[in-house]
Protein backbone atom coordinates (compact mmCIF):
# COMPACT_ATOMS: atom_id res chain seq x y z
CA UNK A 1 0.00 0.00 0.00
CA UNK A 2 1.32 3.44 -0.92
CA UNK A 3 1.71 5.87 1.94
CA UNK A 4 -1.20 8.05 0.82
CA UNK A 5 -3.75 5.31 0.07
CA UNK A 6 -6.75 4.65 2.25
CA UNK A 7 -7.31 1.23 3.76
CA UNK A 8 -9.48 -1.30 1.89
CA UNK A 9 -13.11 -1.09 3.00
CA UNK A 10 -13.14 -4.56 4.57
CA UNK A 11 -10.01 -3.87 6.59
CA UNK A 12 -11.37 -0.52 7.75
CA UNK A 13 -14.75 -1.90 8.80
CA UNK A 14 -13.11 -4.80 10.63
CA UNK A 15 -11.54 -2.25 12.98
CA UNK A 16 -14.95 -1.19 14.35
CA UNK A 17 -14.19 -0.71 18.07
CA UNK A 18 -17.57 -1.98 19.31
CA UNK A 19 -17.46 -5.48 20.84
CA UNK A 20 -20.68 -6.31 18.96
CA UNK A 21 -20.07 -4.47 15.68
CA UNK A 22 -23.12 -5.85 13.85
CA UNK A 23 -25.65 -5.03 16.57
CA UNK A 24 -24.69 -2.41 19.18
CA UNK A 25 -22.04 -1.07 16.82
CA UNK A 26 -23.92 -1.27 13.51
CA UNK A 27 -24.50 2.50 13.50
CA UNK A 28 -20.74 3.02 13.86
CA UNK A 29 -20.12 0.60 10.99
CA UNK A 30 -22.51 2.69 8.89
CA UNK A 31 -20.57 5.81 9.82
CA UNK A 32 -17.27 4.16 8.91
CA UNK A 33 -18.65 3.02 5.55
CA UNK A 34 -19.91 6.54 4.74
CA UNK A 35 -16.56 8.06 5.68
CA UNK A 36 -14.75 5.51 3.54
CA UNK A 37 -17.04 6.38 0.61
CA UNK A 38 -16.24 10.10 0.69
CA UNK A 39 -12.54 9.80 1.57
CA UNK A 40 -10.18 10.15 -1.43
CA UNK A 41 -8.40 6.98 -2.47
CA UNK A 42 -5.07 8.81 -2.19
CA UNK A 43 -4.03 12.12 -0.72
CA UNK A 44 -1.87 13.12 -3.69
CA UNK A 45 1.44 12.57 -1.93
CA UNK A 46 4.13 10.47 -3.59
CA UNK A 47 7.51 11.45 -2.16
CA UNK A 48 6.56 11.34 1.52
CA UNK A 49 4.00 10.06 3.95
CA UNK A 50 0.82 12.09 3.97
CA UNK A 51 0.37 14.40 6.97
CA UNK A 52 -3.19 14.28 8.32
CA UNK A 53 -4.74 16.20 11.21
CA UNK A 54 -7.59 14.61 13.16
CA UNK A 55 -9.49 17.28 15.08
CA UNK A 56 -11.35 16.07 18.14
CA UNK A 57 -10.35 12.47 17.55
CA UNK A 58 -9.84 11.84 21.25
CA UNK A 59 -9.68 8.12 21.85
CA UNK A 60 -11.01 6.92 18.47
CA UNK A 61 -7.96 6.72 16.20
CA UNK A 62 -10.42 6.53 13.29
CA UNK A 63 -8.28 8.59 10.90
CA UNK A 64 -5.25 6.38 11.49
CA UNK A 65 -7.38 3.37 10.59
CA UNK A 66 -8.56 5.11 7.42
CA UNK A 67 -5.04 6.07 6.28
CA UNK A 68 -2.83 3.54 8.10
CA UNK A 69 0.47 4.63 6.52
CA UNK A 70 -0.05 8.38 6.87
CA UNK A 71 1.34 10.37 9.76
CA UNK A 72 -1.76 11.34 11.74
CA UNK A 73 -1.73 14.03 14.41
CA UNK A 74 -4.76 13.97 16.71
CA UNK A 75 -5.61 17.22 18.48
CA UNK A 76 -8.20 17.28 21.25
CA UNK A 77 -9.06 19.77 23.98
CA UNK A 78 -9.72 16.98 26.50
CA UNK A 79 -6.42 15.48 27.64
CA UNK A 80 -8.28 12.62 29.35
CA UNK A 81 -9.59 11.55 25.95
CA UNK A 82 -6.07 11.68 24.55
CA UNK A 83 -4.85 9.40 27.33
CA UNK A 84 -7.14 6.72 25.90
CA UNK A 85 -6.00 7.26 22.31
CA UNK A 86 -4.77 3.96 20.80
CA UNK A 87 -1.48 5.59 19.65
CA UNK A 88 -1.37 3.63 16.43
CA UNK A 89 1.74 3.45 14.28
CA UNK A 90 2.77 6.80 12.77
CA UNK A 91 0.36 8.71 15.01
CA UNK A 92 0.85 11.37 17.66
CA UNK A 93 -1.39 13.43 19.93
CA UNK A 94 -1.52 17.12 20.86
CA UNK A 95 -3.71 18.76 23.49
CA UNK A 96 -5.11 21.84 21.78
CA UNK A 97 -8.12 23.93 20.83
CA UNK A 98 -9.88 23.42 17.48
CA UNK A 99 -10.48 27.18 17.41
CA UNK A 100 -6.77 27.99 17.79
CA UNK A 101 -4.84 25.17 16.18
CA UNK A 102 -1.11 25.19 17.04
CA UNK A 103 0.00 24.56 13.45
CA UNK A 104 1.10 26.69 10.54
CA UNK A 105 -0.92 27.47 7.42
CA UNK A 106 -1.17 24.56 4.99
CA UNK A 107 0.54 22.10 7.33
CA UNK A 108 -1.59 19.07 6.43
CA UNK A 109 -2.58 17.16 3.32
CA UNK A 110 -5.95 16.39 4.89
CA UNK A 111 -7.91 17.38 7.99
CA UNK A 112 -10.67 15.27 9.52
CA UNK A 113 -13.51 16.31 11.84
CA UNK A 114 -15.61 13.23 12.52
CA UNK A 115 -18.65 13.97 14.71
CA UNK A 116 -16.93 16.92 16.36
CA UNK A 117 -18.24 20.20 14.87
CA UNK A 118 -21.58 19.91 16.65
CA UNK A 119 -19.68 19.93 19.98
CA UNK A 120 -17.85 23.25 19.37
CA UNK A 121 -19.59 26.50 20.41
CA UNK A 122 -17.67 28.66 17.90
CA UNK A 123 -18.06 26.36 14.93
CA UNK A 124 -17.28 29.13 12.43
CA UNK A 125 -13.85 29.65 13.98
CA UNK A 126 -13.21 25.90 14.08
CA UNK A 127 -14.12 25.58 10.39
CA UNK A 128 -11.87 28.51 9.53
CA UNK A 129 -8.94 27.00 11.44
CA UNK A 130 -9.44 23.61 9.78
CA UNK A 131 -9.30 25.22 6.35
CA UNK A 132 -6.28 27.33 7.31
CA UNK A 133 -4.09 24.36 8.17
CA UNK A 134 -5.15 22.37 5.09
CA UNK A 135 -2.77 22.77 2.15
CA UNK A 136 -4.14 24.01 -1.20
CA UNK A 137 -5.80 21.08 -3.01
CA UNK A 138 -5.82 19.19 0.28
CA UNK A 139 -8.93 17.55 1.70
CA UNK A 140 -11.21 18.29 4.63
CA UNK A 141 -13.36 15.33 5.71
CA UNK A 142 -16.27 15.73 8.09
CA UNK A 143 -19.20 13.80 9.50
CA UNK A 144 -22.07 15.31 11.44
CA UNK A 145 -25.70 14.66 12.40
CA UNK A 146 -28.24 16.35 10.18
CA UNK A 147 -30.01 19.44 11.51
CA UNK A 148 -33.32 17.59 11.71
CA UNK A 149 -31.79 14.64 13.56
CA UNK A 150 -34.09 12.98 16.06
CA UNK A 151 -34.33 9.73 17.94
CA UNK A 152 -36.31 7.91 15.19
CA UNK A 153 -38.12 5.34 17.32
CA UNK A 154 -38.37 7.45 20.47
CA UNK A 155 -42.17 7.42 20.62
CA UNK A 156 -42.24 3.65 20.31
CA UNK A 157 -39.43 3.12 22.82
CA UNK A 158 -39.93 6.13 25.08
CA UNK A 159 -40.29 3.93 28.15
CA UNK A 160 -36.81 2.47 27.66
CA UNK A 161 -34.89 5.32 25.98
CA UNK A 162 -33.31 8.37 27.61
CA UNK A 163 -34.96 11.67 26.63
CA UNK A 164 -33.31 13.31 23.63
CA UNK A 165 -32.37 16.37 25.68
CA UNK A 166 -30.45 14.15 28.11
CA UNK A 167 -28.65 12.45 25.23
CA UNK A 168 -27.62 15.81 23.79
CA UNK A 169 -26.14 16.71 27.18
CA UNK A 170 -24.45 13.34 27.69
CA UNK A 171 -22.93 13.47 24.21
CA UNK A 172 -21.75 17.06 24.70
CA UNK A 173 -23.70 18.54 21.80
CA UNK A 174 -24.09 22.31 21.68
CA UNK A 175 -26.34 21.96 18.62
CA UNK A 176 -28.38 19.13 17.15
CA UNK A 177 -26.63 19.03 13.78
CA UNK A 178 -26.23 20.81 10.44
CA UNK A 179 -28.05 21.50 7.24
CA UNK A 180 -26.20 21.49 3.94
CA UNK A 181 -26.74 25.25 3.60
CA UNK A 182 -25.10 25.93 6.97
CA UNK A 183 -22.06 23.84 6.06
CA UNK A 184 -21.73 25.70 2.76
CA UNK A 185 -21.47 28.96 4.73
CA UNK A 186 -18.95 27.49 7.17
CA UNK A 187 -16.65 25.94 4.55
CA UNK A 188 -17.16 28.36 1.69
CA UNK A 189 -18.82 26.11 -0.86
CA UNK A 190 -20.54 22.83 -1.60
CA UNK A 191 -18.85 19.59 -0.62
CA UNK A 192 -17.40 17.62 -3.51
CA UNK A 193 -18.60 14.34 -2.00
CA UNK A 194 -21.25 13.35 0.49
CA UNK A 195 -22.68 10.12 1.83
CA UNK A 196 -25.57 9.71 4.26
CA UNK A 197 -25.75 6.99 6.89
CA UNK A 198 -28.15 5.51 9.48
CA UNK A 199 -31.32 5.33 7.37
CA UNK A 200 -34.88 4.97 8.75
CA UNK A 201 -34.60 1.17 8.70
CA UNK A 202 -31.15 0.71 10.26
CA UNK A 203 -31.88 3.42 12.83
CA UNK A 204 -33.80 0.87 14.91
CA UNK A 205 -30.55 -0.89 15.82
CA UNK A 206 -29.07 2.51 16.74
CA UNK A 207 -31.95 3.30 19.08
CA UNK A 208 -31.87 -0.12 20.73
CA UNK A 209 -28.12 0.21 21.32
CA UNK A 210 -28.64 3.48 23.23
CA UNK A 211 -31.66 2.25 25.17
CA UNK A 212 -31.74 1.12 28.79
CA UNK A 213 -33.00 -2.33 27.85
CA UNK A 214 -31.31 -5.38 29.35
CA UNK A 215 -29.00 -7.37 27.12
CA UNK A 216 -31.55 -10.19 26.78
CA UNK A 217 -34.24 -7.85 25.42
CA UNK A 218 -31.77 -6.09 23.14
CA UNK A 219 -30.73 -9.43 21.69
CA UNK A 220 -34.35 -10.41 21.02
CA UNK A 221 -35.11 -7.09 19.34
CA UNK A 222 -31.94 -7.29 17.25
CA UNK A 223 -32.89 -10.80 16.11
CA UNK A 224 -36.45 -9.78 15.22
CA UNK A 225 -35.33 -6.74 13.24
CA UNK A 226 -32.21 -8.28 11.70
CA UNK A 227 -33.64 -9.32 8.29
CA UNK A 228 -35.04 -5.86 7.50
CA UNK A 229 -32.01 -4.12 9.00
CA UNK A 230 -29.51 -6.11 6.95
CA UNK A 231 -31.46 -5.33 3.77
CA UNK A 232 -31.57 -1.66 4.77
CA UNK A 233 -27.84 -1.67 5.38
CA UNK A 234 -26.94 -3.49 2.16
CA UNK A 235 -29.22 -1.34 0.00
CA UNK A 236 -28.16 2.03 1.43
CA UNK A 237 -26.66 4.31 -1.21
CA UNK A 238 -24.81 7.57 -0.55
CA UNK A 239 -27.64 9.78 -1.80
CA UNK A 240 -30.38 8.06 0.19
CA UNK A 241 -32.07 9.61 3.20
CA UNK A 242 -30.05 9.26 6.37
CA UNK A 243 -29.84 10.59 9.91
CA UNK A 244 -26.22 11.74 9.52
CA UNK A 245 -23.92 12.64 6.63
CA UNK A 246 -20.22 12.50 5.80
CA UNK A 247 -18.75 15.24 3.57
CA UNK A 248 -15.52 15.93 1.72
CA UNK A 249 -14.28 19.35 0.63
CA UNK A 250 -11.17 20.09 -1.41
CA UNK A 251 -9.42 23.30 -0.49
CA UNK A 252 -8.95 25.59 -3.47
Amino acid sequence: MKSSEKAPLGTFLAANPFPRPLTDGLFYREKMRAIHRIAPDTLGVSARSAAVLEIGGGRSGLTSLLYPSAHVVTVDLDHLQLLQHPRLRNSSVVCGDACALPFGDGSFDAVTMFDVLEHIPDDAKAASEALRVTRPQGWLLLSTPNADWHYPYHRLMRRWCPPEARLMTEWGHVRRGYSGATLVKLFGGNAERRSSFINPITAFFHDVSFSRLRRRWRTLLYAAAAPATMVGYAAHASAMRGTETAFAWRRR
